[in-house]
Order: C-alpha cells, then sequence, then structure tokens
C-alpha cells in the first residue's frame, strides 16, 4: 500500500506552487512512497538500549593544554615592519575618514 497518494503529491504541488504533469504526480507519488517507506525503516533499527549520539564515532579533544610561552619581544616582532610608529604597525589608511 502506497504511503502517499496522488492527491497529497498534487495537493504538496499546489501548496509549494509547482506545476505538475500527470504523469509527474504519479512518478513523484511513487519516489516520495520509497522515502517515506525508507525513513520509517530507520525509525525501526532505533532501539531503546541505544543512547542517543551527536556522531557516530567517539570523539576526543585534540586541543594541545594552554600553556604560556615564551614569544616574541615587541621590538622583534615590529623588526620587519616597512613604517612602524610608537609601537605599532603603520598601515595605509583605506577609509576616507575625516580628521
Amino acid at each position: 500500500m502506497a504511503a502517499i497518494s496522488r492527491e497529497e503529491v498534487a495537493h504538496l504541488a499546489r501548496l509549494s506552487r509547482l506545476a505538475v504533469t500527470e504523469e509527474e504526480l504519479d512518478r513523484f507519488a511513487g519516489q516520495l512512497d520509497v522515502i517515506l517507506q525508507s525513513v520509517a525503516r530507520i525509525g525501526d533499527v532505533a532501539a531503546d538500549d541505544i543512547p542517543p549520539t551527536s556522531h557516530s564515532v567517539p570523539l576526543t579533544n585534540v586541543y594541545r593544554d594552554d600553556v604560556p610561552q615564551p614569544s616574541l619581544t615587541q621590538e622583534q616582532a615590529l623588526s620587519g615592519a616597512p613604517d612602524p610608529y610608537e609601537g605599532r604597525f603603520r598601515v595605509p589608511r583605506i577609509l576616507d575618514e575625516e580628521d
């Protein structure tokens, strides 16, 4: 027995404002029936003894510990800058803003 009828497909097409032919109604009804049966089969597989999961495999945290480490000094960081100014990187203005 089909889970979805031609009339239901026609109704859905009207709601979706889709123009479908008579042949498409028959074809879509069959295709939607297969989809609904597949979804119903998935529902049958779910068992009470299987806990819900967000992933199919267990995930672990892959981040390293946040440990402070030595880094560049301000002078070292600015050593390659073409035009440092007052301990900062100076870059060309990109917006036309008034002073």
